[in-house]
């Protein structure tokens, strides 16, 4: 199992609209067939400690069975019309694969 996580900082002069074109756009990714399971979440409601990060806008949680299935992942046609299409919608983005 590999967990890829990606976490996104969106720009602030971002209109409101193009936070939904980018949920259905992060909703597109569930048709990779690679795929098991995808998350999408924003910042949870748990407190503030010094090692919550809280920051972001979006969290994309993807489940993958193996790295091969995130290598297929990452060239799939979905995911690289993701990237085309609203990477300019983020000011930073950080990624977290884990085994």
């Amino acid at each position: 199992m590999l967990v890829h996580t990606v976490i996104f900082w969106l720009r602030k002069d971002l209109h409101p609209e193009y936070h939904s074109r980018f949920i259905a756009g992060l909703e597109s990714l569930r048709s990779i067939t690679a795929i098991e399971t995808l998350h999408i979440g924003t910042p949870a409601k748990t407190g503030e400690r010094p090692v919550i990060d809280n920051s972001y806008d979006y969290c994309l949680t993807v489940l993958l069975p193996d790295l091969a299935a995130h290598d297929a992942y990452q060239v799939d046609p979905l995911h690289k019309d993701f990237l085309a299409n609203f990477a300019s919608y983020w000011d930073q983005v950080r990624v977290i694969d884990a085994d």
